[in-house]
């Protein structure tokens, strides 16, 4: 858990950023009980400039923590709820003719913004899917051969139904690989569920999202991504990193395995947690932390294993427990 303290000195100014993100977790468990790591996730994916994919079944506010998130950053906010019957240009924008210049202007998608909220994802076909895949990665759009940068920040949260549900496309690989962590949101405990019900009761049926206050700037919010990226890494934590998605391509329980891509998403995830945690350094810790939300959707089972009914999270735990950890 991601706590507001640093015991030591660093050679990066980090006490505004951890104590901004002690703040932001202060507004969202105003509203939201428990989850504690995937509080952890969504902060570490924010400060890593990463975009976030969020798993589990319908009404365990997937939706709600994104929007938390989101609402406690001063930045532009857009939400798009992908449906079977949704276009490209509904989420990128299309040419508009305007009369009264006589010209064709481009009419921008909801997707311009600073922070993009994608409801149930996986309910949209692939050639929707395949609108986000340049705006994802590239941070741009081209549309009739111009291209239009994105303004920074740029994060898309996105949620998904698990795709045994009826209505769901299973993402393309390529769609998966641009996202920085897969989070998984279980059930709440017993014990959460009735503080859940008790917070609802005190509230008296009040908009959640009224009492988030937004704490950083997205200037700010720019400043820490930037800080993050200069967090130290030594050799030896590259090679361990490096190891261990190696491992992924040569399992034998893997079809497919990480890509270079996770390497780097791995890198980064690590140091903006390390930053988050108020050190200038990424330890082996920072890096056990972010590696099952990395790989685990960047990597296909074989057939057998998934007959088996075997998780992917199961393997790669497995594999980081083969790998020797740097001293």
């Amino acid at each position: 858990m991601i706590e507001e303290n640093t015991p030591f000195e660093n050679r990066l100014p980090l006490d505004q950023l951890n104590h901004a993100a002690y703040r932001i977790r202060n507004e969202i468990n105003k509203v939201i009980v428990g989850q504690e790591k995937v509080l952890d996730l969504l902060l570490t994916a924010v400060i890593a400039n990463g975009h976030v994919l969020i798993e589990g079944v319908p009404g365990i506010a997937k939706t709600m923590m994104a929007k938390l998130i989101s609402k406690s950053v001063a930045a532009d906010f857009s939400r798009i709820q992908f449906t079977p019957d949704l276009m490209p240009t509904d989420v990128l924008g299309t040419m508009v003719f305007n009369a009264g210049n006589s010209k064709f202007e481009f009419n921008k998608g909801p997707v311009f913004s600073n922070l993009v909220l994608i409801d149930e994802i996986n309910r949209a076909p692939a050639k929707t899917q395949s609108a986000l895949f340049e705006v994802m990665e590239e941070r741009q759009v081209t549309i009739d051969g111009v291209t239009r940068e994105m303004e920074s920040p740029f994060l898309v949260f996105a949620t998904q139904n698990p795709v045994e549900h009826e209505g769901t496309y299973r993402l393309p690989e390529a769609q998966l690989d641009r996202f920085l962590f897969k989070i998984q949101i279980d059930y709440p405990t017993l014990d959460q569920e009735v503080n859940i019900l008790s917070n609802a009761q005190q509230r008296e049926n009040k908009d959640p999202l009224e009492l988030i206050t937004a704490v950083i700037s997205k200037d700010e919010l720019i400043q820490y991504q930037q800080m993050a990226a200069k967090v130290v890494v030594e050799d030896d934590l590259l090679r361990y990193i490096a190891q261990i998605v190696d491992k992924t391509r040569n399992s034998n329980s893997f079809y497919l395995g990480g890509s270079p891509r996770a390497s780097l998403a791995i890198l980064n995830a690590s140091k903006a947690f390390a930053a988050l945690e108020g050190r200038d350094f990424v330890t082996p810790d920072d890096i056990k932390m972010v590696l099952i939300p990395v790989l685990c959707h960047r990597v296909i089972l074989t057939p057998e294993k998934e007959m088996e009914g075997i998780k992917p999270e199961l393997i790669i735990q497995q594999i980081i427990d083969t790998v020797e950890v740097p001293r």
